[in-house]
C-alpha cells in the first residue's frame, strides 16, 4: 500500500479545501491534488464563479511517478498528456465545486453536458448510451439551486461510475445523491475542469505544482507482501554458489 502523501490545505477566496477527504461512494483515502477558481472575463472584469478542489486517491502518486517523476511543475502544467493521465488513470478522483456566485442546477448541468456532447461528437464517440447518461446527469440537477458556499461533489471511479453529491462547502456527506454508470461522462466532468480546454487554469497550475513536488519526493518502498516475497527467493543452485559438493 502506498504511503499517504503529506499535503497542505489550499484557500481559494473564502473557502478552504482540506488536505484530505473521505469521498461519497468510496472507501479510499484522498489527498488534495490542487485547487483554484473558475471565472470568466466579462466586460474587462474577471468574474469568479466557483472554487474548485481536485482530490486524488493516494495510489495516484506511485502510478504517475512511473512516467512523470523528475518533471518540473512548469512542464506538467503545459502537458495535456499529464492531465489526461490524471483523468483516465487507474485510481479514484474526487472533485469539489463550491459556488462563489449563485447558480442553478439547470445552468450548471446544461453547460457541462453541452461541452461534453460537443467533444464526443467531434471525435466520433457519441452514442445512445452517452445520450442516456447526459439525460440522467441533467435530471439529477434539474431542481437544484446552489447559493454561495454550497458545493457539487463528484466521485469518479476508474471502473466507469460517477457519484454526484450536493452539500455545503465544509460538509461532505457519506452517501451520494445519484450514481451514473458511464465511463465517458465520469471522465468528461474532470476533463472539463483540468483538460486541454479546462475551465480552471488556476486549478491546473496548482495541481501541476503540488503533484510535481510529490512525485519528485516519491521513493518506492516495498510493502510487507513484497518483502515477504523477496525473502522467499533463493538461487536455483545454492549449493554450488557456496562451494558445497553434493
Amino acid at each position: 500500500m502506498a504511503a499517504s502523501p503529506s499535503v497542505s490545505e489550499v484557500k481559494v477566496e473564502d473557502y478552504v479545501f482540506p488536505p484530505t477527504v473521505k469521498a461519497p461512494g468510496s472507501d479510499k483515502p484522498f489527498f488534495l491534488g490542487g485547487a483554484g477558481v473558475r471565472g470568466l472575463e466579462i466586460e474587462g472584469r474577471f468574474i469568479k464563479f466557483t472554487a474548485i478542489g481536485v482530490y486524488l486517491e493516494e495510489t495516484a502518486i506511485p502510478v504517475l511517478a512511473a512516467k512523470w517523476k523528475g518533471k518540473t511543475a512548469a512542464l506538467l502544467a503545459d502537458s495535456h498528456e499529464f492531465f489526461r493521465d490524471i483523468v483516465t488513470g487507474p485510481f479514484e478522483k474526487f472533485t469539489q465545486v463550491t459556488m462563489i456566485l449563485p447558480l442553478t442546477g439547470q445552468q450548471y448541468s446544461e453547460k457541462v453536458t453541452e461541452n461534453c456532447v460537443a467533444f464526443w461528437k467531434s471525435v466520433g464517440i457519441y452514442t445512445e448510451e452517452e445520450g442516456k447518461a447526459v439525460d440522467k446527469f441533467c435530471e439529477v440537477f434539474k431542481e437544484e439551486k446552489f447559493p454561495p458556499g454550497h458545493s457539487i461533489l463528484f466521485t469518479q471511479s476508474p471502473l466507469g461510475s460517477l457519484t454526484i453529491t450536493f452539500s455545503k462547502h465544509d460538509s461532505v456527506p457519506e452517501v451520494g445523491k445519484a450514481v451514473i454508470e458511464n465511463k465517458k461522462i465520469a471522465e468528461a466532468v474532470l476533463e472539463s475542469i483540468i483538460g486541454k480546454h479546462g475551465v480552471s487554469p488556476e486549478a491546473k497550475q496548482s495541481l501541476a505544482a503540488r503533484v510535481s513536488e510529490l512525485l519528485n519526493d516519491y521513493e518506492h518502498k516495498p510493502d510487507s507482501a513484497e518483502l515477504a516475497l523477496n525473502a522467499k527467493v533463493v538461487p536455483e543452485d545454492s549449493s554450488q554458489q557456496h562451494g558445497v559438493i553434493a
